[in-house]
């Protein structure tokens, strides 16, 4: 093969190259995105469950102590997920791809709120009374609601999170450091069980 066959060569070789790298690069920073901007859905969807409890203790249909119990939990997953809400936006815009570095997770307060729930709405009786009450199935309903739309939305942000990873563990993003100083995102971990009582009547 002639001197000017094998510059060609390795000049067509070295951009395919190229290519395929800008390529996985483009991949991993769509995913990078996808992973924040699903976060910033669960803790939108996490203010809203919040909110609705919230509006259940103090609606004045719990007896006191359920109140107050249900009424701390609340305001404590609130205070996260409002945090976690409003960062995002701005995070994404300053940071991009490390944005998730800085965004609050999710978690313990939120997983003590569905405890603090499941106590009190697993309890047949003390939900029949709810639900005779027009405000109380009215909260309910919207409990339900926001609950569901919690778990969809934590399930669709740990799906990107796994793709993430995936892609960051492939050969040609670990030698060419695609990820640049990019944080490794972490899926959410927290209890979103719902009650049967709330989940059997947005099957009903």
């Amino acid at each position: 093969m002639r001197p000017l066959e094998i510059i060609a060569v390795l000049i067509i070789v070295s951009l395919l190259v190229l290519w395929a790298v800008w390529l996985r690069a483009s991949r991993l920073d769509r995913l990078h995105r996808k992973v924040v901007s699903a976060r910033a859905v669960v803790a939108a969807q996490l203010v809203r469950r919040g909110s609705v409890a919230a509006e259940l203790a103090t609606s004045g249909l719990l007896d006191p102590v359920s109140s107050v119990v249900l009424g701390e939990s609340a305001w404590q997953a609130l205070a996260v997920s409002t945090t976690a809400s409003t960062t995002a936006p701005d995070a994404r815009a300053v940071l991009g791809d490390a944005a998730s570095a800085v965004q609050p997770a999710p978690g313990p307060a939120e997983s003590e709120l569905t405890a603090a729930l499941t106590e009190l709405l697993s309890d047949d009786l003390e939900v029949e009374r709810l639900r005779a009450d027009p405000l109380g199935a009215e909260l309910l309903d919207q409990l339900a609601a926001a609950w569901y739309r919690v778990q969809l939305a934590r399930r669709i942000h740990n799906e990107a999170v796994a793709q993430a990873l995936r892609v960051r563990r492939g050969w040609m993003v670990r030698t060419f450091h695609l990820a640049g100083h990019a944080a490794e995102p972490k899926t959410l971990e927290l209890d979103d069980s719902m009650p049967a009582t709330l989940s059997e009547q947005r099957g009903s």
